[in-house]
């Protein structure tokens, strides 16, 4: 089973330290040894441990639409 972490900060001017998604990341790579991706989007960030058993060369996350104005982080398919 994959893993899937993130933080919302709603603060006015506040951004999410990435340390802090890695450090989360790093608690759950019994869930996910095979792959981490991150997202740092300002107040918001997001990571994922992943553990490779289908679509094993995709499936890289998070991931955005085109243009990287919309990111998800999930375990399944699109």
């Amino acid at each position: 089973m994959c893993g899937i972490v993130g933080v919302v900060d709603s603060r006015p001017d506040s951004t999410v330290d990435p340390a802090v998604i890695t450090r989360m990341l790093k608690s759950i790579v019994h869930r996910g040894p095979d792959e981490a991706g991150t997202y740092d989007g300002g107040r918001v960030g997001l990571g994922t441990r992943r553990l490779k058993i289908i679509d094993l060369q995709g499936g890289h996350q998070p991931m955005s639409n085109e243009d990287n104005t919309v990111w998800v982080a999930f375990n399944g398919e699109i």
